[in-house]
């Protein structure tokens, strides 16, 4: 807890957790992609925890190395710390979608480097590898995406597959026992099958190792099947509020 966890090393290449590590249900995760001269943070957080993640991240390079912000929707346990990290490095692009980069200057700050993702789907890395931004609409925001890590197969998946557990680990040991997690979040977060199942639909092909999720713990590749099941047989949002029409 005290240092960043290594999750994938090669070559040029680095991915960390960086925390957060606030004892509470809604427990946040933040990432570190290091590739070359590039660092990008996936969803640093809010405003209250960016020192921790600003030490965690100095222990890697200099915080004002970072290269880039990814936001996977607006939130404030995403996205609000933007500010901070701006004011490190006001050049740095931020990586989201349109409708969120209309709600990202409601924190404070309307002058930066917009990045949309719907326009701009993959970032080349110093590598050779990419960053693939894959839109997930309505789970939970309609300007939601997920992004894939090409040379790890790691999917940085925002809210999709989140959990709330008090009883927390990195990693998903018993998926039947995690799947109770995720439908604390998911069962009322998440808009519907339909927006569940197409989501998945836009992943065919991709070869997932691990999903990332921002809340909860990290679904490595025993479980990434099961996880997909669990998404499409998912009936959430106004599948459970409204009844359905004949």
């Amino acid at each position: 807890m005290d240092s960043p966890t290594p999750l994938y090393s090669r070559h040029s290449t680095a991915i960390y957790w960086l925390g957060i590590t606030d004892e509470t249900a809604f427990r946040c995760n933040t990432y570190l992609i290091v590739d070359g001269d590039q660092a990008l943070l996936v969803d640093p957080g809010n405003r209250s925890f960016f020192d921790q993640v600003m030490t965690r991240v100095s222990q890697i390079i200099q915080p004002e190395n970072v290269t880039g912000l990814i936001r996977c929707h607006q939130d404030p346990d995403v996205a609000a710390s933007m500010i901070d990290w701006l004011e490190l490095n006001p050049e740095m692009p931020v990586y989201s979608s349109p409708r969120t980069h209309v709600l990202l200057p409601h924190y404070g700050i309307s002058d930066y480097n917009v990045y949309d993702i719907v326009a701009n789907p993959e970032l080349a890395l110093p590598s050779g590898y990419h960053l693939k931004f894959i839109e997930a609409p309505f789970l939970h925001f309609p300007g939601a995406f997920v992004t894939y890590h090409s040379e790890s197969g790691y999917l940085f998946s925002g809210n999709i597959w989140a959990a709330l557990d008090t009883d927390w680990s990195l990693t998903v040991s018993t998926f039947e026992t995690h799947k109770e997690k995720m439908d604390l979040f998911h069962l009322d977060y998440m808009a519907s099958n339909l927006a569940a199942r197409d989501f998945i639909q836009s992943l065919s092909g991709i070869e997932i190792q691990a999903i990332l999720p921002q809340h909860g713990s990290i679904i490595g590749t025993p479980h990434v099947d099961s996880a997909m099941d669990y998404l499409k047989q998912l009936r959430c949002g106004t599948d459970l509020i409204y009844p359905e029409i004949p």
